[in-house]
């Protein structure tokens, strides 16, 4: 998938301002500090389409961004954010939990999570999420620069049994190293998400 173009088309705080044009859409999903909006970035060959912050929990709307004009890159709330009240928090689930089982036009979830580590209560959360809703989806490992090659397949192991999940759904990616984004770029490939979105 080669990017020629990006940019932020609508932010939605609810669904009757999620976009109307029918396109396919495809999802990412992750704790707040496991790197969401940075990889957005890098795949998007963008420095600050997507907002970084030093601290977690930026992203507090559906951010939809127009993709080559003819795809969608969707934008999760990031979960597990705990500096802010259980109100706000059930909002967002609700909002995710209702986008992800209702949005025709999702074609694909790229759920993020941090290869450095197991995979925590709210990870396997999402995870169960994403199998009930039938909804087709792989892993993003972020992060995977920051560990050894011996450790990470430790832990995609212990993904692939506790996940129950297949090996090649995982894709290791390092926003900061580049290391694993133009695997990943293919699956996203408009084409792809069509298919998915059949």
């Amino acid at each position: 998938m080669k990017i020629q173009s990006a940019h932020l088309y609508q932010m939605a705080g609810s669904p009757t301002q999620y976009p109307e044009i029918n396109l396919p859409e495809i999802a990412f999903v992750g704790r707040s500090n496991v790197g969401k909006s940075s990889l957005l970035n890098a795949l998007l060959e963008r420095k600050k389409l997507a907002y970084t912050g030093a601290k977690p929990g930026k992203t507090r709307t559906i951010n939809f961004y127009m993709v080559n004009e003819n795809i969608f890159f969707v934008d999760l709330p990031g979960y597990g954010y705990a500096q802010i009240g259980k109100e706000q928090r059930a909002v967002w689930e609700k909002q995710m939990q209702g986008y992800i089982k209702h949005r025709e036009e999702l074609a694909l979830v790229i759920h993020l999570m941090d290869s450095r580590h197991a995979p925590t209560a709210l990870d396997k959360k999402m995870n169960a999420l994403l199998v009930e809703s039938s909804v087709p989806f792989i892993i993003a490992a972020t992060k995977r620069d920051k560990i050894s090659g011996n450790v990470w397949q430790k832990n995609k192991a212990l993904w692939t049994k506790e996940l129950q999940i297949p090996q090649s759904a995982i894709y290791p990616v390092s926003a900061q190293s580049k290391g694993g984004l133009d695997d990943l770029r293919l699956v996203l490939a408009p084409g792809v998400a069509g298919q998915w979105a059949e």
